[in-house]
Order: C-alpha cells, then sequence, then structure tokens
C-alpha cells in the first residue's frame, strides 16, 4: 500500500512538472497587454483577461491558420496511410529479395531530421512549381511519416498468424476480402496509431511550412502563432492564448483514441 502510495506522487509530480509550462501559458493569455511589459512583473495577473480568446480571432488570420493545419494534418495522413498499408502488409506476407534491406532503408530514412533537407525539399517544390501551395505541405509531411507507419503497420501485420487469412480463403475469400475482412480490423489499434503519430507530426511541422509557404492563406497555426511577436510588437497574450487554441485539436483527438494508440504502440514494437 504504501509503494502504490509513493508511486502515485510521483506520478502527480511528474505530471505537474510537465504541465506547468501549459499553466504559465494559460496565465500569460489572460494577462492585460500592458500588465506584460510591467517591471517588475507578476506571476498572476491583476486583471483576468478572458476576451483575449475573442480578441485574438481578430488580431490575426487564425482561421485560415487552423483550416490550414487541418487540412495539411488530415490530407497527409489519409496519403500516408495509403501508400504505408500495402508497403507493411506485403512486406508482412512475403519474403522476397531486398526485404531486408528495404525494411532497413525505411528505418534508416527516419534518422534524417527535415532541417537537414529543407534546401532540397524546396529546390524540389521550385522545380515542381509546387511553392506556396497546401499539395507542397501536404506530400512533405507524407514524406516524413511514411517510413514510421510503414515500420509501425509492418510489425502489427506481422503478429497477425496466417492462420486467419487462409481461413478466410477456405470460405471464398480474395486476398482483398481476407484483408479488409479480417486482418484490417484486427489491426485496427495499429492503423490508429499511425493515424495519429502522422496526424501530430503534420499538425507540429513548422521548418518546411515556414520555407516552402509566404502567403497568409497558405500557412499554418505552427508558422502563423509566432506573427504576433515581430521586431517592432510583442502580443504575447494572443501567441499564448492562439497557442492554448491550436492544443485543443490533438488532445480531443488523443482522448478519443488513448487505449488504441497504447495498444498498437506495444503490438508494434513487438516484432
Amino acid at each position: 500500500m504504501t509503494r502504490r502510495v509513493v508511486l502515485t506522487g510521483i506520478g502527480w509530480l511528474v505530471a505537474f512538472v510537465f504541465l506547468l509550462p501549459y499553466l504559465q501559458m494559460f496565465i500569460t493569455a489572460l494577462k492585460p497587454e500592458k500588465e506584460l511589459t510591467k517591471s517588475p512583473g507578476t506571476y498572476l495577473p491583476s486583471h483576468w483577461t478572458w476576451s483575449n480568446f475573442i480578441d485574438v480571432w481578430s488580431a490575426a488570420p487564425v482561421w485560415t491558420y487552423l483550416r490550414v493545419s487541418l487540412t495539411v494534418a488530415a490530407a497527409a495522413t489519409i496519403v500516408t496511410l495509403a501508400c504505408a498499408m500495402p508497403a507493411a502488409y506485403y512486406t508482412a506476407r512475403n519474403r522476397f529479395r531486398g526485404r531486408g534491406a528495404f525494411l532497413l532503408l525505411v528505418l534508416v530514412t527516419q534518422m534524417f531530421a527535415p532541417t537537414a533537407l529543407v534546401i532540397g525539399i524546396y529546390r524540389e517544390m521550385v522545380a515542381l512549381n509546387l511553392t506556396d501551395t497546401l499539395l507542397a505541405l501536404i506530400l512533405v509531411n507524407a514524406a516524413f511519416n511514411l517510413p514510421f507507419c510503414i515500420w509501425i503497420l509492418h510489425g502489427y501485420f506481422s503478429s497477425i498468424p496466417k492462420e486467419l487469412e487462409e481461413a478466410a480463403f477456405l470460405d471464398g475469400a480474395g486476398r482483398v476480402g481476407a484483408l479488409t475482412r479480417v486482418t484490417l480490423p484486427i489491426s485496427m489499434p495499429g492503423v490508429v496509431t499511425a493515424i495519429v503519430y502522422t496526424f501530430i507530426a503534420a499538425w507540429n511541422e513548422y521548418i518546411v511550412a515556414l520555407t516552402v509557404t509566404a502567403s497568409p492563406d497558405r500557412r499554418p497555426l505552427t508558422v502563423g502563432v509566432p506573427s504576433f511577436v515581430t521586431q517592432y510588437q510583442a502580443h504575447w497574450q494572443f501567441l499564448f492564448a492562439t497557442s492554448l487554441i491550436a492544443i485543443v485539436p490533438v488532445v480531443i483527438l488523443f482522448i478519443f483514441i488513448e487505449r488504441y494508440l497504447i495498444g498498437g504502440l506495444t503490438a508494434g514494437s513487438v516484432k
């Protein structure tokens, strides 16, 4: 009993440490603008300015930033899954020459940081005439997240016995029928893991969006939020208010799929 109490206390302490920056963001978002530049400063606002969360929508095109982020994240997730699922399923069910090299190459591509590739990506987008377009952001985000999704789905498909599909074949189902009726329902936690990982990664992507886009109506939240702080002005209350707004969709998504996400990560890492 004592050990359980200690572990619970440690858990709450760790949670508090991780949540402390968000608490600071929330408090700053509720401060009046004049109070943010006052010296000495105060931790708690003297006047709780809840209107900052309303005024931020007129201070910058936040709706546009939000729409772009949702569009890019959703489209990149769809493209990634459309490419990752067939590749992962084929490598999990078939032994072919170069299979090990392919999986190793998939793993190696995860070692390249987007920052190291941004110049090459920009030149490629210029050559394809895709600069300042949502399609460029969708394709780049899909490419960045494809290796992880292939790897996690490969591990999950490999953990499903082939005998289940063979039984479906005996009942008259084809390869596609066995995949859609047997394999995919069982592997849904792994698929959800890939969906969540890709969506969050695309939602948080910054450096490529900053490089290949220029128009305000083509920029996501990650690029739009810093616009509140420039060389000549700093609206910290709006910056933190928008940052908190940007967190909400991801938190809601995680609440609904948490149990699938944990199960998918555990199963996909086994093999």
